[in-house]
């Protein structure tokens, strides 16, 4: 059987995730019974299987070393293409940064401060100019509008196929 900690929390459903450092979490509202969580844990099995080796692939995958050497690359590619996508946008960033974000690429904040994960920089040049422009529209929409994604296409007329390719990375490629 699995090792898992349960917590329980006001919500109408059990939900199961596993943590970067590979515990197994069971959210569960607070009128399920211990069994019924345990029958739950037993019936996704495989699938929390999965998600610890993929989450141990992703762990050996960047190792200190290539997360440095991420950086690096990150913050010279930031360097020539954010002045780049700038003058054709006319979008000023405040600043510019890179974070060890998993949860997601890029972020515009409400002071125009652009901030990109490191994981960004294993991607494909087309992928990271295409996060590099979303974030930069950001700065005059700060919505997904339908006007934030005409901005986007006036200036990456073939947007929509990088954010296709970006949402078809496998989920244990993805951090956003």
């Amino acid at each position: 059987m699995i090792e898992y900690k349960v917590v329980r929390m006001k919500r109408k459903s059990v939900s199961i995730t596993v943590s970067d450092a590979l515990c197994v979490i069971v959210k569960a509202p607070f009128f399920v019974s211990e069994k019924t969580i345990d029958d739950f844990v037993r019936k996704n099995e495989k699938w929390i299987n999965d998600a610890i080796a993929k989450k141990k692939r992703k762990n050996e995958l960047y190792s200190d070393e290539y997360v440095k050497e991420l950086f690096e690359k990150g913050k010279v590619y930031l360097e020539k293409r954010v002045p780049y996508f700038s003058e054709l946008t006319g979008f000023y960033p405040a600043s510019v940064g890179i974070t060890r974000a998993k949860t997601r690429f890029g972020s515009c904040s409400g002071k125009n401060r652009l901030n990109f994960s490191v994981f960004l920089f294993s991607y494909s040049d087309e992928i990271i100019d295409y996060v590099i422009l979303h974030e930069l529209c950001h700065i005059k929409h700060k919505n997904h509008s339908r006007a934030f994604y005409l901005e986007v296409e006036k200036h990456m007329p073939d947007y929509k196929l990088r954010q296709k390719q970006l949402k078809m990375l496998p989920d244990n490629e993805k951090n956003s």
